[in-house]
Order: C-alpha cells, then structure tokens, then sequence
C-alpha cells in the first residue's frame, strides 16, 4: 500500500468515479440553505435531498461529492477515541435510480483494493449485510469472491430515518492487525460488533429501496418504483489507513496543527494527546464553520460554535497555555486544507479576529469559573455537582452546561441536571 497525502486521496476518489461516469457536485456550505431541517449540514447526502426527494432532477443520475460536515451529538468523545470528530469529511457516490447494488459494491471494492487506486490489502477486508439480504450477500461471495467466513450478516444493517426510503446497508471494515487489539480477541471483536480500534468501517453503502413507515416491519415494507443508492466514506478514516496514523489525528490533516501547538506549550503530545487532539479537532471546525457564515452566540449554531470553542480553550489550559491561542492556529488549518477549499483564502483575518474576540471574552470568566467548580468538587468529594452551581456557572460564568458535565466526570462525579433545568 503505497503512502498518499490527504489531498491526493480526495482528488482521486473523485477521479475514480469521473472515470464511472459521475457528476461531481460541489460539496454545499456546512451552513444549510433552504432547509430549516438540519441545524449543520452533518453528511454526504444532506446536500443532495433535493435530488433524493424528486424536487430536483439531477444533469446527471450518478454524482459524486466530497462534503465537509459537524456533528456535535458526541462531542464529549472527541480527543478521547481513535475516530471522533465534530468536524469531518464525508466521500459519497450515489445513484439516483441510475446502479443498484451490483456495481456499488463493484465500485467500492475497487476503488479500496485494486492496485491502481487505494492498494488496501484484501486480506484485512470484513463486510456486513443485513440478515435477510440475500442479494448483496450473493454479491459479494459469488462477484467480488469475499469468504463467507469474513462476512457478518446482522438485523442492524438497515438505514432508516422516519417514513420514506430506506433500505437494507453493506459495511466494509478493515482489520488493523493485532497490535490494535491489546486482549488478542481477535475475530470475535467484529462477529459480536464489540467496541474495538482494530475492525475499522471505512465504507457504508445503502441500498434506498423500501417505502418504509417508521416503527413498522420491515418485510411489508413496498419496494419503491425508483431505487437509489447513497454511500458514504469517512474520509479521516481512510487517510488514517493510508498514512497508517496510529488514529485519524497521526495524520497530515492534523499533525500540522498538532506541532503548533507543541510550540505553545511546555506540555509534549505524547503525554497529553486527549488535549491536543480536543484543539486540533476544534479549530477546524471552528475554521470552516465561520468561513461558510455561521456566527458565535447565544444560540443555535451559534451556540454549538460557542461550545466548541470554550471547550477547546478549556483544554488548553490543561496543556498550560495561557492567554488566546487559537487564532493562532487558523493559518495552519487553512495552509492543510485550502488546496481543495480553495474559498479559505477569502477571510482569514475576519475569522482570527472573530476567534480571537471570543477567546478574549471568555477568558474574562473561565479561570473564576473553573476555580469555583473545582471548589465544589473537593468540598462534594465524589457524588453529584448540585443543580445551583451548574446553572450559576452557566448564567454567571458562561460555562456551558455541557463542559461543567464533563469536567465532573472527569473527577468521576455527575451533575443534577433536573436542579439545573429549574
């Protein structure tokens, strides 16, 4: 498997599915237009409902895109898994009414394991298919030869969000090897879908086929007249396997700004990688999401950016940074990225000085507010955080509720959040 950079990875993906006859659409702003629907635009096919829902008929049924996307639902886990982020990159080919399932799976398979794109090792390759998906199981050990052995078929293969298409789903996992798996578990981690940082899923194709109703059996669900296929890949996760990065963050989408920070700090990365893996993650999303006009404030995105940045300053004074550094970082993120996005050049300085405006304000209160959650923390010495301090130091402070949440559990301790809510 030979070394790509990140840049050359995305080009080619979507060299690969020009050459198949793909439009390729522009990636949309992670600001979402014309949809009060999605606070963030949070994955490959957000952008492309209007083609998926017929409002919309596309030049072309096969596209292509590379989308930038946040999600915040897990925040808490960024910094502290191999594999979280808020914001990320999503690489999708989708089919409207045009392939079905043989030739997406041709496609991704490939795509991944022939030698003249990716060269993944097909010795390391695992998929799932839903139970009762005979088709796609025949696919894949009749067309493509994968074993038997190496597929799991599961009920949780099914891709559905409400009433309307849904369908049965196909994942490609890669195995990282044994130094990934500390207890020697070994297969077993994928068969019984247990938590792990050896079997990584890097492509996940839906097969949109099915009028479903939610809450409903999906075998009297009817077959719609038009099937689409929507795929999506993370992106992070394939240049880790290229660039074998220890984790998404050993990579040169992140190691950049990584070493900034190194500079900030007497604190090296070895010994701190949650933080520095917290501001690396943040700053980019705070980055892309000021450039696409999202604001800070009191709520909404605002709000979610507001969060985002407090939590990142936070961290930085685990590694002993004092004062704003975050602005600082910007020119590293745009130097990593702007060979694709190319509109980061348009206002930098704007976005240093809102990110600075920021830090500035909320330093104002952090080190007040820090200290008298602390207090509370030696006087309680192990319980619960009352509901009075966390919504004083979420009205005076400006502590978000979320980052008083997880100071405390760090110490092991949770706050009474039915208190705050009163």
């Amino acid at each position: 498997m030979k070394y790509r950079s990140s840049q050359e990875i995305r080009t080619m993906f979507l060299d690969y599915f020009k050459s198949k006859n793909h439009m390729v659409e522009p990636g949309a702003p992670l600001v979402p237009i014309d949809d009060e629907t999605l606070l963030w635009i949070n994955s490959g096919v957000a952008a492309l409902k209007k083609y998926f829902d017929g409002s919309v008929k596309p030049a072309n049924p096969r596209i292509t895109n590379v989308q930038k996307s946040i999600r915040t639902n897990d925040i808490e886990n960024v910094g502290y898994t191999a594999r979280h982020h808020t914001f990320f990159e999503m690489l999708g080919n989708f089919s409207i009414g045009d392939y079905f399932k043989k030739e997406a799976i041709e496609f991704a398979y490939e795509f991944l394991f022939s030698s003249e794109w990716m060269g993944l090792d097909t010795q390391n390759m695992y998929v799932s298919v839903h139970t009762d998906d005979e088709e796609a199981y025949r696919i894949w050990t009749e067309d493509i030869g994968v074993s038997p052995s190496r597929i799991l078929k599961t009920d949780d293969n099914f891709w559905q969000i409400g009433n309307g298409p849904c369908g049965p789903n196909s994942e490609i996992f890669y195995d990282r090897g044994p130094s990934f798996d500390p207890e020697n578990i070994g297969e077993r981690l994928f068969f019984d879908e247990l938590e792990n940082d050896r079997y990584v899923e890097i492509w996940n194709i839906v097969f949109s086929q099915f009028d479903g109703v939610e809450g409903g059996d999906i075998k009297t669900f009817k077959e719609l007249p038009q099937k689409n296929i929507d795929t999506g890949m993370g992106f992070e996760r394939l240049v880790s396997l290229i660039q074998d990065g220890e984790t998404n963050f050993d990579t040169d989408l992140f190691m950049p700004i990584i070493k900034k920070i190194e500079g900030l700090t007497d604190q090296s990365y070895l010994d701190n990688k949650t933080a520095y893996r917290v501001i690396a993650d943040h700053i980019r999303t705070l980055v892309f999401a000021l450039n696409d006009g999202a604001m800070f404030s009191n709520e909404g995105r605002g709000y979610v950016l507001r969060r985002i940045l407090r939590r990142a300053v936070r961290f930085g004074r685990v590694l002993n940074i004092e004062g704003a550094f975050l602005y600082n970082l910007v020119d590293d993120v745009i130097a990593i990225m702007v060979d694709f996005y190319d509109n980061l050049n348009d206002r930098p300085e704007d976005i240093k000085k809102l990110i600075l405006r920021e830090e500035e304000r909320f330093a104002k209160t952090l080190v007040d507010g820090e200290k008298l959650l602390l207090d509370e923390i030696t006087k309680t010495q192990g319980g619960q955080i009352s509901g009075d301090v966390a919504f004083k130091l979420y009205d005076t402070y400006g502590f978000p509720i979320e980052l008083t949440i997880e100071i405390a559990q760090e110490k092991e301790m949770d706050v009474d959040l039915e208190g705050f809510e009163l």
